[in-house]
């Protein structure tokens, strides 16, 4: 009797279980995954997107003048008269052939001012979770508009058509009369392309370029050009054979090589995302002073104003301002500069090196 009693409880809860297996279930699982955390910022990591600053050229190039004034000369000097053969045989007592150069005061430079910046709300402020630092973070954005300011001037003063002596433009086929053939066809000769470019502006500015400035997209073609590939390979019968920038600048007879990696984002605030590099696919090259000096040759100048309070050595600050009327701090930042070309002789353009 007592063995079909039990026989009968054990069903009758089994048929419960099977009616009801949610209420079975849930005393396994209380409390919740949600009852025992709340949700909060991890204070170890944030997530932002700032770009690498080996892609930024413009501070690269040509060197930074600093200057006093925000506007002001600078003298240059008449190039053809010292590379003119005056010098003449010279008779027992009679004078020595002698000449002169001219200087031209009239280039001049104006360092334009750019402002932008963030305003940080005392609401917003007080309510910050941890790991946010919204002075550091205001700082480091308001850097990376600085940044992305100089890239889009230098491009605009340098790096487009119309700006320098000497210029060619990039064809997929047969290239004519300044033209040349599109580095990224199997059988364009971009090593032969330069080594000409730098003998023609020896022989227009009496100095060979020393810099080579890449868009981005030329860079990847040239990586894997099969002229270069073959020049650098050597070969080898291990290991792959890798054009590097210092590789590239050595084959290619030049001091240097700079990728113009930087992008911008050319939608409007929000629309949908849209970046482009900002060196496009063109190629320059040049020479670029080391440093800046009296009698010194060089394509290009950057004019960086620094008589504001507080300016740094390249021309930019940032200043922290109470807004009272918004309840807010201000984090500003200034940059005066002026991109000058000084010798238009000493730079060579090629448009479009890549389709």
């Amino acid at each position: 009797m007592t063995s079909t009693l039990q026989a009968r409880r054990t069903a009758k809860a089994r048929s419960l279980a099977s009616r009801s297996p949610r209420l079975v279930q849930k005393a396994y699982v209380q409390p919740s995954i949600n009852d025992v955390h709340v949700n909060r910022p991890l204070t170890n990591i944030s997530v932002a997107f700032m770009q690498d600053a080996e892609g930024w050229v413009a501070s690269k190039v040509f060197p930074m003048v600093p200057v006093e004034k925000k506007s002001d000369r600078y003298f240059l000097y008449q190039r053809d008269a010292f590379n003119r053969h005056e010098m003449r045989e010279r008779a027992p007592a009679t004078e020595s052939a002698g000449g002169t150069y001219t200087i031209d005061n009239t280039p001049t430079y104006f360092a334009r001012t750019y402002s932008f910046h963030r305003d940080i709300p005392d609401d917003i402020r007080g309510n910050a979770d941890v790991p946010l630092n919204l002075d550091r973070e205001a700082t480091e954005y308001l850097t990376l508009k600085q940044l992305l300011l100089r890239e889009k001037v230098w491009a605009a003063n340098y790096f487009v058509t119309g700006v320098w002596s000497n210029e060619y433009a990039g064809v997929a086929g047969t290239p004519a009369a300044s033209q040349f053939q599109q580095w990224d066809q199997a059988a364009s000769k971009p090593i032969e392309n330069v080594r000409f470019m730098r003998t023609a502006t020896k022989l227009k500015g009496g100095i060979r370029p020393n810099t080579l400035v890449l868009g981005r997209y030329v860079w990847d073609a040239l990586m894997d050009h099969p002229d270069i590939i073959a020049r650098l390979d050597r070969g080898q019968t291990t290991g792959p054979a890798q054009a590097n920038m210092d590789a590239l600048a050595a084959l290619f007879e030049i001091d240097q090589i700079l990728v113009m990696d930087a992008i911008e984002n050319t939608a409007l605030e929000g629309g949908t995302e849209s970046n482009a590099f900002i060196g496009g696919k063109h190629a320059l090259l040049v020479y670029a002073a080391p440093t800046p000096g009296i009698m010194t040759p060089t394509a290009g100048y950057t004019f960086v104003w620094t008589g504001a309070p507080g300016a740094s050595g390249a021309g930019t600050r940032i200043t922290k301002i109470r807004a009272p009327l918004i309840r807010s701090d201000r984090l500003e930042i200034d940059d005066d500069f002026d991109m000058k070309v000084v010798s238009a002789d000493l730079g060579f353009m090629f448009l479009n090196a890549v389709a």
